[in-house]
C-alpha cells in the first residue's frame, strides 16, 4: 500500500468519520419532485452481492441503500469504508483478517430478505472490538466509525445474524479433526513485528485477564515499550512463598527466534491453562512468570527490515534471512551492546574475593558506573530486577546451540578463556542441564554446533571458559541480586527463515517448560520474629557457598539447591542467628520449607559497617540522577545528554573504584 494511502487513511480514522452526506436539494427542485433531501426515499431493494472484497459471504443478496446510505454498488466501492476493508489486511499486519473484513462487509453489504435489511449482530461486533481494538492502537488508529457497535447492529432479540457464523464452523470443524496426539492449542508460527507483538501480548492477556497481565518495565532509545506479560494465578502481586521467574529475549535485536519463542509460549500457557491441562495449571498455580519477549525492540527494528529489503527481487543480494547474519541491528539505537553495559560487578568481586569480610552477594553498583553510557534498556531491565524477588531466570540468545552460566568474565584479565566459576557452580550446572537435557538436540554428543564444538559437555559450559566479557546481565543477576540466570544460545542461525519456526518451537517447549518447573527446587521458607512478623532483608547462608540470598517484603526466601545435605544460617542486623541441618532427598519434586524465628538482639558495632556498607549502598541506584535527569528527548543523540567528564573520570572508571564524595559534589 502506498505510504500516501496510508496517510490518507489514518487522518480519516483518528478525526473521526462520518457517514457519507448527500448532495444538498434545493426545496424548489424537491416541489417540483427533481430530487429529494430525504436519501432513504428510494425503495429498498434486493441486490446481487457484487463487491469484490465481500463476495465470499455466507449469502448472495444484499440491499440498496445499505444501512451507510450508499444508493448503489457503484457509490458503495467508492467510499472510504470500502478502501478501508481493502487494505485492512496490510495495516493490521494480518491480525483479525478476516474478521474485521467479514464484519465491515456484513454492514456495508447487509444480507436482504425480501426487501428487507437483515443487521448484523452487536454481541458480535462488541466481541470483535475486544478483540482487536489493540491492533488499531498499535497503529495509532482509531476504530472505524462503520463498525460502531451500538449505531449499525442490531440485538438478538431484533432478529440480527452473525456474519462470523461460517469462520466459527470451520475453525471448529478444523479443530475436531485434528488427532488426539496434536496439540490442541492454535499458535500462528510466523514473525510479528513490534506492534504485531504488543498486539498479541495484550490480547493474550485480555484473553486470560484471570492469570495474566501486562506492564512496561520502561522505554527503549526510541520510545517504544518495553512490555512484560505475566502469568499466575493472582497476577500484579507477590504471593507469601511462591517463586517469581523471568524469561528474557532479543537482548541483541538480530538474535530473534527467542523473541519468537516467548510469544508462542505466552499464548501456549494462555490456551493450555484455558483447555485445563493439568501441568500448566500447576506451574501457573505455584509460579509467578515473567517474560519479556524483546528486550531490544529499536534493534529488532533494524534487523528486520535488513532481512525485508534481502527478499526485495531487485536487489543483488537475495541471502534471504542469512543476510542479516550477526551485526545488523544487534546493539540498540544508541549502538550500545545491552549485554555489556550492565555494570561490572564481577571485576569488584575479583579484587576483593580474598577479604573474608567481603560479601560476595548483593554487590553494590559502584557510583562511577552511572556516569558512563547507560542504556535505557538497561536501566529499566535493572530497575525490574530490583524490584521483585526472582529467583531464577534465562535469557534467549541465538548465534550457537549452548547454554552457559556464570561467570562470563574470566577471574584473570589475560585469559580469555578460563574456568570461572562461581560458588553456586553445581547449582547452575543442574540448571543449565535441565534445559539442554529437555532440548531435543541440545545436549546430543554428536551434534556439530555452528563451529564450536561442545559434545565433551554435552552442551553446557562456563561461560568463561567459552569466551570472556565484562558487563553482562547474567553476572550482574547473581552479584546483584538473589537471581541465578543462564544464557541459552538456541542455534546457528540468528534470525532463521520463518519455515523453523514451528520446528524450532517443538524443539525448545519441553525445555522452555522444564526450566519454569525447576524453579522449585532446594529450600524455601519464611524468617519471622517472636510476633509472627515477616523480616525483610535477613540473610540465608548455606555452608560451604559463599553466596548469601536475602529474604523479600514479607520475610519469604528461595533458595536453588541440588540434593545432599545442606546447613543454613539465618540472621538479620538486630536479630539473633540461628542454624539448621536440613537433607534433600534426590528424590524431591518441590521445594523443602525451612522457617525461621529470630529474637531481637542488642546491634554490636560490626567492622563491615565501616569497610563494607553494603546493606546501605545497595539501595544507591542511580544517586545522582545522571540516567533521569536527562532521560527526556531533547534532540540530542538517542534523546540522552551526558555531561561533560571531569579530567579525573578516567582514573576511577577504569579502576572501578568509586569517586569520593568532594569529588562528585562539584560534578
Amino acid at each position: 500500500m502506498h505510504f500516501g494511502l496510508l496517510v490518507l487513511l489514518l487522518s480519516l480514522t483518528e478525526s473521526g468519520w462520518c457517514a457519507p452526506q448527500q448532495e444538498s436539494c434545493q426545496p424548489e427542485d424537491e416541489v417540483l419532485g427533481r430530487c429529494s433531501n430525504n436519501v432513504y426515499e428510494e425503495k429498498p431493494t434486493c441486490a446481487e452481492l457484487n463487491l469484490g472484497y465481500c463476495n465470499d459471504m455466507e449469502y448472495s443478496r444484499t440491499i440498496f441503500p445499505n444501512i451507510l446510505g450508499h444508493r448503489s454498488r457503484l457509490e458503495a466501492e467508492s467510499g472510504a469504508e470500502y478502501l478501508l476493508l481493502s487494505v485492512i489486511h496490510g495495516l493490521l499486519n494480518g491480525e483479525c483478517s478476516p474478521e474485521i473484513r467479514l464484519v465491515g462487509c456484513s454492514v456495508l453489504a447487509s444480507p436482504c430478505k425480501d426487501d428487507k435489511m437483515i443487521k448484523p449482530c452487536r454481541s458480535t461486533c462488541e466481541a470483535l472490538r475486544k478483540d482487536c481494538i489493540h491492533a488499531f492502537e498499535a497503529i495509532e488508529m482509531s476504530w472505524p466509525y462503520f463498525l460502531d457497535c451500538d449505531r449499525f447492529f442490531a440485538s438478538d432479540e431484533e432478529g440480527c445474524f452473525d456474519p462470523l457464523a461460517g469462520l466459527k464452523a470451520k475453525q471448529e470443524l478444523a479443530m475436531s479433526s485434528l488427532s488426539s496426539q496434536e496439540p490442541s492449542t492454535i499458535i500462528q508460527f510466523t514473525y510479528t513485528s513490534n506492534a504485531q507483538m504488543y498486539s498479541l501480548l495484550k490480547r493474550t492477556a485480555a484473553k486470560c485477564s484471570h492469570i495474566s497481565h501486562v506492564y512496561s518495565i520502561g522505554r527503549s532509545s526510541e520510545g517504544r515499550d518495553l512490555l512484560v506479560i505475566e502469568f499466575t494465578n493472582n497476577p500484579g502481586q507477590h504471593e507469601l512463598l511462591e517463586p517469581e521467574i523471568k524469561l528474557v529475549g532479543n537482548m541483541h535485536g538480530n538474535e530473534v527466534l527467542g523473541r519468537q519463542l516467548l510469544i508462542y509460549l505466552a499464548q501456549y500457557l494462555c490456551s493450555e491453562y484455558n483447555l485445563g491441562n493439568q501441568r500448566i495449571q500447576t506451574i501457573i498455580n505455584t509460579t509467578r512468570i515473567h517474560i519479556l519477549a524483546s528486550m531490544n525492540p529499536d534493534g529488532y527494528e533494524l534487523a528486520a527490515s535488513e532481512v525485508e529489503d534481502s527478499n526485495d527481487p531487485e536487489l543483488s543480494n537475495q541471502e534471504g534471512h542469512l543476510l542479516n547474519g550477526w551485526t545488523n541491528g544487534r546493539t540498540n539505537a544508541q549502538n550500545i551492546d545491552l549485554n555489556r553495559n550492565f555494570p561490572d560487578l564481577t571485576s569488584v568481586l575479583y579484587r576483593n574475593r580474598r577479604s573474608r569480610h567481603f560479601r560476595t552477594d548483593h554487590i553494590a553498583i559502584p557510583d562511577a558506573y552511572w556516569f558512563g553510557k547507560v542504556a535505557p534498556e538497561t536501566y529499566a531491565v535493572m530497575k525490574w530486577m530490583r524490584s521483585l524477588p526472582f529467583v531464577q531466570s534465562a535469557s534467549l540468545h541465538g548465534g550457537e546451540l549452548v547454554v552457559s552460566y556464570p561467570f562470563d568474565f574470566s577471574r584473570h584479565l589475560h585469559e580469555e578463556r578460563l574456568f570461572s566459576p562461581t560458588p553456586d557452580e553445581q547449582v547452575f550446572k543442574q540448571l543449565a542441564r535441565t534445559y539442554a537435557d529437555a532440548h531435543a538436540t541440545m545436549s546430543n554428543n554428536d551434534t556439530d554446533r555452528c563451529g564450536a564444538s561442545f559434545y565433551r559437555t554435552r552442551g553446557i559450559i562456563n561461560g568463561a571458559l567459552w569466551y570472556s566479557f565484562a558487563g553482562g546481565m547474567s553476572d550482574f543477576n547473581y552479584l546483584h541480586t538473589n537471581c541465578l540466570e543462564i544464557t541459552v544460545e538456541l542455534g546457528c542461525d540468528k534470525f532463521p527463515s520463518e519455515a523453523e519456526l514451528y520446528p524450532e518451537w517443538k524443539r525448545n517447549k519441553e525445555a522452555l517448560l522444564s526450566f519454569l518447573e525447576s524453579v522449585h527446587r532446594g529450600i524455601k521458607g519464611v524468617v519471622k520474629d517472636v510476633d509472627g512478623n515477616g523480616i525483610k532483608g535477613a540473610t540465608i547462608s548455606v555452608r560451604g557457598i559463599r553466596k548469601d540470598v536475602t529474604t523479600a517484603e514479607d520475610g519469604d526466601y528461595w533458595r536453588l539447591l541440588n540434593p545432599g545435605t545442606h546447613i543454613l544460617t539465618a540472621t538479620a542486623k538486630g536479630y539473633s542467628r540461628i542454624s539448621k541441618r536440613v537433607h534433600l532427598p534426590h528424590n524431591m519434586n518441590k521445594a523443602g520449607r525451612v522457617d525461621f524465628v529470630l529474637k531481637k538482639v542488642p546491634v554490636e558495632p560490626d567492622i563491615d559497617d565501616h569497610l563494607f556498607p553494603t546493606v546501605d549502598t545497595w539501595d544507591r541506584f542511580d544517586p545522582y540522577n545522571q540516567f533521569e535527569r536527562y532521560s527526556e528527548p531533547d534532540g540530542s543523540e538517542g534523546g540522552i545528554e551526558r555531561q561533560e567528564k571531569p579530567w579525573w573520570w578516567n582514573y576511577f572508571s577504569n579502576s572501578g573504584i568509586s569517586p569520593p564524595q568532594w569529588l562528585l559534589r562539584n560534578v
